[in-house]
């Protein structure tokens, strides 16, 4: 078997694999609801209110970006 061939199967592999992974997650999209936007927008309205309420002593030495 040469390397080519390898190659060339596992594109196809991949290329199968991720339309079934598609297929899948279009099956369990879920649809817009009033809760789910009102949800989203409180996660928003804490995320906001967590960011202006500033780093606490204990966050500003524990958290890391990387």
């Amino acid at each position: 078997m040469h390397a080519d061939s390898h190659a060339d199967i596992h594109l196809v592999l991949h290329t199968d694999r991720a339309a079934e992974l598609r297929r899948t997650a279009r099956e369990f999209r879920l649809p817009r609801t009033r809760l789910r936007t009102r949800i989203g927008w409180t996660m928003v309205e804490v995320g906001l209110r967590l960011a202006r309420s500033g780093p606490t002593t204990t966050c500003a030495q524990t958290f890391r970006t990387a």
